[in-house]
């Protein structure tokens, strides 16, 4: 049954984890390494998952999805969590945590790109403004401002935000032409993409997790970045009356971010950042808005 108030209240909780994550990521980086974190955030993601579908009374699903398109599900999993979070976190790593999230915020703009070759879409004139618009924004935030020097920070984290944003998009494409239960789907992707995160973790560093802090922030990003927010956005829209109102709310999540990375991380928001973000924002508005037919184009229709 729809329920906007409901929708409201659960859009609200996943914008609410995801705009602490920045925070959580910085703060945890100081104390794992970019594999680190992950093996424990999705081990923690998993759990929350697994009991999720145990209580929902579809754990069943899961073997019987996967036997369906082994190929399809393996390489979801080997996407997200495996590549996308260590690029992210790697970038993260590198890069302030402000910089790092704006860029990653342009994964929408991303989509639009991607949309065209792979699902045969056309690019209209708005989202080629947006395009611009977006892209422009990030360069204002890698620069600092300063775009005619093209002095970034961390070149290689930039470009490991912005790669982030490709694995990202190419995520939700594959995901275009799933009919599979949503939170099936993303247990199966946590479930394979494990092996490859232990591997990864062995390669790129080391088990020996023993700080505290490390595990309860990262124990924290599985729980709220990567299950929670995800289940209520899933139960936000499945209750929204209008979707599109949903749908907006996550534009209030970079502005909280960046306060909480001011207030816990203890970061100077750059004026640059600021003007980026508001950029990019618009660009994701002027790809959402759809101009009003007239009342001919109505009745030509009909």
């Amino acid at each position: 049954m729809k329920n906007q108030k409901k929708a409201y209240l659960y859009g609200l909780g996943a914008v609410a984890c995801w705009s602490t994550v920045a925070s959580a990521f910085k703060l945890s980086l100081g104390y794992f390494e970019p594999a680190q974190l992950l093996l424990v955030a999705t081990l923690s993601s998993l759990l929350l998952l697994l009991g999720l579908l145990v209580r929902q009374g579809k754990l069943h699903l899961l073997g019987r999805t996967f036997k369906q398109n082994p190929g399809y599900y393996a390489l979801l999993g080997l996407i997200n969590p495996a590549l996308y979070y260590l690029v992210l976190f790697q970038a993260y790593d590198l890069l302030p945590a402000q910089q790092a999230q704006t860029l990653n915020y342009t994964w929408a703009i991303t989509l639009t790109l991607l949309a065209v070759p792979f699902l045969g879409q056309t690019i209209r004139r708005q989202d080629w403004i947006a395009i611009l618009l977006g892209y422009l924004g990030a360069m204002v935030i890698a620069t600092k401002g300063d775009l005619l020097s093209l002095d970034f920070d961390s070149p290689q984290g930039v470009a490991l935000a912005l790669t982030s944003t490709l694995l990202w998009a190419g995520y939700w494409i594959l995901n275009t032409r799933n009919q599979a239960e949503p939170l099936v789907t993303l247990t199966l992707s946590f479930l394979l993409g494990l092996p490859v995160i232990v591997l990864a973790t062995a390669w790129l560093s080391d088990f020996s997790l023993t700080a505290w802090q490390g595990w309860v922030g990262a124990i924290y990003v599985g729980l709220f970045e990567m299950g929670f927010a995800f289940v209520m956005w899933l139960l936000a829209l499945r209750y929204a009356e209008n979707t599109a109102r949903i749908s907006n709310l996550i534009f209030i999540s970079p502005f909280a971010s960046l306060l909480l990375l001011w207030l816990l991380v203890g970061e100077q928001i750059y004026p640059a950042t600021l003007v980026g973000l508001v950029m990019i924002v618009t660009a994701l508005l002027i790809q959402q808005w759809q101009p009003r037919r007239r009342f001919a184009n109505h009745t030509e229709a009909e």
